[in-house]
């Protein structure tokens, strides 16, 4: 059963610069939810000290926490704020068996092949890694084939609307060119984030470097 409101504020551990982070950002706002931010300097370390891996063990963001419940991974935190705060669950993870697989398979695409493709991809950039990016450009654009491929033939990942799916796909996608991968040979796919940017309630994946032609 969904709660349209919690009690209080929820409150979400993170980083701006983090995709991860803006999927349950973008969602809590599509759902109108209200929440409270507190920043991590990743940088420094902050998400691996004892109070934080209290909360996550593996010491990744976002943490969510919720009253006295506290959810880690973005993408289960997705799972766990449509079932409990949702006003129609099924929007956003369907209940037939073939859609529920397909919302799955892209949730999968995004902890898998995107996080480690444009995502990977950007944190080196972001943060100057000593890591030469040749190979993970070329899986990323490897990947954003297969995803423009698909979306040529139906507007969402999942589904003939927005589902969970595309939130999670959306930031390392829409980010992609700050780790130099570009989206100019893509067009479905640039629609396909458009089309998730005209979503009410959509806030927009900070930008964190210099503009790159897209």
């Amino acid at each position: 059963m969904s709660h349209p409101h919690p009690t209080a504020p929820l409150r979400l551990y993170g980083a701006p610069v983090s995709g991860h982070v803006h999927r349950v950002r973008l969602f809590l706002s599509i759902l109108g939810l209200p929440f409270e931010e507190q920043a991590l300097d990743l940088r420094a370390g902050e998400h691996k000290t004892p109070d934080f891996l209290a909360l996550n063990a593996f010491g990744q963001v976002p943490v969510l926490r919720d009253g006295d419940t506290v959810v880690a991974d973005s993408n289960a935190i997705l799972v766990y704020l449509n079932a409990r705060y949702a006003a129609d669950p099924a929007r956003w993870l369907p209940a037939d068996a073939f859609c529920a697989a397909q919302v799955q398979r892209w949730l999968s695409v995004a902890a898998g092949p995107l996080a480690y493709g444009p995502a990977a991809a950007r944190v080196v950039a972001l943060f100057g890694l000593p890591t030469d990016p040749a190979e993970l450009v070329a899986r990323s654009q490897r990947l954003l084939t297969v995803m423009d491929a698909h979306l040529a033939q139906q507007p969402f990942l999942a589904a003939g609307h927005a589902t969970l799916a595309d939130l999670a796909n959306y930031a390392y996608v829409a980010r992609a060119p700050e780790g130099g991968v570009s989206l100019q040979t893509h067009a479905a796919l640039r629609d396909w984030l458009a089309r998730i940017e005209a979503l009410p309630g959509f806030v927009p994946m900070p930008q964190t470097t210099a503009a790159r032609p897209a």
